[in-house]
């Protein structure tokens, strides 16, 4: 077992006047990953240290930090390449924090809720399912695998600028439905879409999708929604 250093960032609104870091030592089993340090530490040595987690299977998207300033999932992220102490663990960047790595996701969902992500399709329903050929499914690039992680909003120098900016996260979400063939909403999202604090404010920097624990582009998806935007408009 090797004894690694953590230095955490603490802060409970309650109490503290500012923002501080704490350093755990933890003995860690090979394999381990940065949530399993963390779980080591809240139930073996600080009951106080708050942290969202759920699925531990890169699934729910819960456990999303900044591990030595880069974004991505605790339950993922290996100890092993992190080869010099201590291994510094920050909330989310660009959210307001409830305590310590828990942040406040409200303003992301809110984004999330203004593009509208679910299909809108007024057309009669058919007698079975709205049909889509394996083609048309290819169109949407993967983007159904998001899970709202929020690892690229937050990583996003946009977000952090303007509090209306829809992010990364809301516009793949929007370009998955978008780009669905059996979904017609395109007017009732282009207000939300086509404007300063949406497709426009978004300046290529990249940054979504290095932060992306799934692989995902969202800078891609944007730029394709925004040729959409321009091709329609006229």
């Amino acid at each position: 077992m090797a004894v690694r250093k953590f230095k955490i960032f603490r802060f409970n609104p309650e109490n503290d006047s500012k923002p501080s870091y704490k350093t755990y030592e933890v003995e860690c089993l090979p394999g381990w990953t940065i949530l399993d340090a963390l779980n080591e530490i809240k139930w073996f040595q600080d009951g106080t240290l708050t942290y969202r987690r759920s699925c531990r299977h890169g699934i729910c998207g819960s456990c999303a930090m900044q591990v030595n300033g880069l974004n991505g999932l605790a339950c993922e992220l290996q100890l092993a390449p992190y080869k010099k102490d201590p291994i510094v663990v920050d909330p989310l960047p660009g959210f307001e924090v409830h305590k310590d790595l828990v942040v406040n996701m409200e303003p992301f969902y809110e984004a999330l809720k203004r593009v509208k992500p679910w299909l809108i399709n007024e057309d009669a329903p058919p007698q079975r399912e709205r049909y889509q050929s394996p083609e048309e499914f290819l169109e949407l690039d993967n983007s159904i695998a998001c899970i709202l992680c929020a690892a690229c909003t937050s990583s996003c120098p946009s977000f952090w600028a303007d509090s209306n900016y829809l992010g990364p996260a809301a516009l793949l979400k929007a370009f998955r439905y978008e780009f669905d063939s059996r979904d017609k909403g395109f007017e009732e999202r282009r207000e939300v879409l086509d404007n300063k604090h949406g497709l426009w404010r978004c300046h290529k920097i990249i940054n979504c999708f290095h932060a992306c624990p799934k692989g995902l582009n969202p800078t891609g998806a944007i730029s394709k929604l925004q040729q959409k935007v321009v091709t329609e408009k006229w």
